[in-house]
């Protein structure tokens, strides 16, 4: 399937590696004009260099910190008018809420509530002048199903749902859609972290923690990166200008619900 988006640039955040490198590959193999980012510029660099290689699109790597002003400002520079844009951002720490302070929360708010909210503001105009644009929230199957040791992240992440649910159909008259993806267990380092934790917490080897939350997913596995990247570039694509304001589950069927 053509997706139509040959010669169109996107700004994918958080993309050197894990899902926002998904993403972006998709994105890539689509023949799409990427702007990358990551706060570590070796791996940024050595994937940029990987997807130019394969690809042959043109890619511009800015290492920096997304979830400041100057980190926004940088990309806006090097990419003002993009047509795609996918929201991504490490998630905060796990842990007891009862630990959590009024900085904690803020952080967290910060990174994945009102960053991507700033980026859509910045950008979201230009794309309904032009009468096309697509924004994809990376958040969290959290978001749907709360993870107790993940407060943070439900809470930040739930915000920002609510907050594009409003304007989202508000921007689909001009073929600008604005989605969510969100993941479940997928095999990242975020996914490892958590493990990390919960193996400390409860004494349970790392690998045996591993393997039987594997097993206990109804697909019998954790998801991958590339699957990951499918279903964001085809909600960038010209194919899906009638999807909008929705929270797309991508957890092998853990959530066990009907809706």
């Amino acid at each position: 399937m053509d997706l139509g988006l040959s010669g169109k640039w996107a700004i994918v955040c958080a993309s050197s590696k894990g899902l926002g490198r998904g993403c972006a590959e998709a994105l890539a193999e689509e023949g799409v004009n990427l702007v990358i980012t990551a706060r570590t510029a070796s791996t940024l660099n050595e994937t940029a260099d990987f997807i130019r290689d394969k690809w042959g699109v043109e890619v511009k790597a800015l290492a920096g910190d997304i979830t400041t002003p100057e980190g926004r400002a940088d990309v806006l520079r090097a990419c003002p008018n993009p047509d795609i844009l996918v929201n991504n951002a490490g998630g905060p720490p796990p842990g007891d809420f009862q630990d959590w302070s009024t900085d904690d929360w803020m952080k967290a708010l910060n990174a994945n509530m009102l960053t991507p909210i700033e980026l859509i503001k910045a950008t979201v105009n230009g794309m309904r002048e032009r009468k096309f644009g697509r924004i994809v929230n990376i958040t969290s199957a959290a978001v749907k199903a709360p993870i107790d040791i993940l407060g943070l992240s439900n809470g930040a992440r739930a915000g920002l749902t609510g907050f594009v649910a409003g304007i989202a159909r508000k921007t689909v008259i001009d073929n600008v859609t604005i989605n969510a993806l969100l993941p479940g267990p997928f095999d990242t380092d975020r996914l490892k972290s958590n493990f990390e934790t919960v193996a400390k917490s409860t004494g349970m080897p790392l690998e045996q923690l591993r393997k039987e939350r594997a097993a206990g997913n109804p697909a019998g596995r954790f998801g991958t990166a590339e699957e990951f990247g499918a279903a964001c570039a085809f909600l960038c694509s010209d194919k899906a200008g009638f999807i909008t304001g929705q929270n797309l589950l991508l957890d092998g069927g853990a959530f066990p619900g009907t809706l």
